[in-house]
């Protein structure tokens, strides 16, 4: 998600996606220059077979791949580069903006392009395109709550999606949502535990109310926290 107010809404109606926007305000040149030509070069062709071990996607040895759908500007992203030299990440954003300040945090990084890949639009089509038990974990921050009931159904959280991740995730990996919108971290809790993939971590309330180890903070929890929503971090284990 972003909080680029000023970006105009696409028809979700025509879209059928889980995103509401692709465009906020114009590209600065030099963030267009780096769409252009930075993305390319991280970019998942779609087009071809995945590997059948994901971890040949990266220009280094990497021991896991961790997926984040929805980064927005990519902070949490870079800081679970920057705090898990180990990992390859992948990240789906379709918010050009936001995929365009990532881009030039990782210009500025090259060493972060050796384990970053990208895909530029809705995370449906990768997650149908990973192999079977190919992620280690994977991240839904701040998703679009679709808070009107004729929209419910482009939330992410749902049968056709939690088997994508089923699919995906390899058992004892761990699916990590976090949400301001109280409707939607309900909605998540009645649906991800009754799906036979997935088990709930939590034990304590504490478990919950409290962002998991190594939490870095992001752009929208602060605003929610500004605004007097309480965020939500639940934690899903595959089973």
């Amino acid at each position: 998600m972003t909080d680029d107010d000023e970006a105009a809404p696409e028809n979700p109606a025509r879209t059928g996606a889980f995103y509401g926007r692709r465009k906020g305000k114009p590209l600065r040149k030099g963030h267009a220059h780096l769409v252009e030509t930075l993305l390319p070069s991280l970019s998942l062709d779609l087009g071809q077979p995945a590997p059948a071990d994901l971890r040949a996607l990266f220009s280094v040895p990497v021991d896991d791949v961790w997926m984040e759908s929805g980064f927005g500007g990519g902070e949490h992203l870079l800081n679970l580069a920057e705090a898990n030299p180990g990992i390859g990440l992948i990240g789906a954003e379709p918010f050009v903006n936001g995929m365009a300040k990532l881009l030039a945090i990782i210009d500025a990084r090259p060493d972060l392009a050796r384990r970053i890949r990208l895909h530029a639009a809705d995370a449906v089509p990768l997650l149908d395109w990973l192999p079977e038990a190919s992620l280690g974990r994977f991240y839904l921050l701040y998703p679009d709550p679709w808070p009107k009931t004729r929209h419910w159904k482009r939330r992410f959280v749902g049968e056709d999606n939690l088997a994508r991740l089923a699919r995906v995730l390899r058992p004892e990996a761990e699916f990590r949502f976090a949400s301001d919108w109280a409707p939607y971290v309900d909605w998540t809790l009645q649906r991800v535990p009754e799906h036979t993939g997935f088990r709930w971590l939590a034990e304590t309330s504490q478990d919950w109310k409290q962002p998991w180890a190594g939490w870095p903070g992001t752009r929208y929890e602060a605003k929610a926290l500004r605004e007097g929503r309480v965020p939500a971090y639940l934690r899903f284990r595959r089973a």
